[in-house]
């Protein structure tokens, strides 16, 4: 499949699944959780608090695992797999972008001082279960 093309189809995955799993590494071994996430472009975001164990391990180990994708019933859904590098934003420009009301749970405001962003650069993404062999992005 050619690059662009690859491209469409994993925007297109991540432009309809918003909920997916997040992996940081922690003593060496994974740790998952549910996140929601927005992108731009192939940059994934994904709101929380400073004061949660993924801020703390992604300070100690930038490295990501993302699964995004598997909506249906689960039997040849495209989804993907994504490896990158973490960063934490706190720029009140993406704070205010994805905010929503929802989040009120666990933050505050767009402007409590613990809301960050995790902005997550993929290295490789891979598109599975879309109708043949899986196919990998390298970025």
């Amino acid at each position: 499949m050619d690059h662009q093309l690859l491209k469409e189809k994993i925007t297109k995955v991540l432009g309809e699944s918003k909920v997916g799993t997040l992996a940081t590494v922690v003593d060496n071994k994974p740790h998952t959780r549910y996140m929601t996430f927005f992108h731009e472009d192939l940059t994934m975001y994904t709101p929380t608090s400073k004061e949660t164990y993924k801020a703390e391990e992604i300070e100690k180990n930038d490295n990501v695992h993302i699964l995004l994708g598997y909506e249906g019933d689960g039997m040849g859904d495209a989804y993907i797999e994504v490896q990158g590098k973490a960063a934490i934003r706190g720029e009140q420009s993406l704070k205010d972008k994805f905010w929503n009301e929802r989040m009120k749970k666990w933050i505050e405001s767009p402007n409590d001082p613990d809301f960050i962003i995790l902005e997550i650069k993929p290295d490789s993404i891979r598109l599975m279960n879309d109708n043949g062999e899986p196919e990998v992005l390298y970025l």
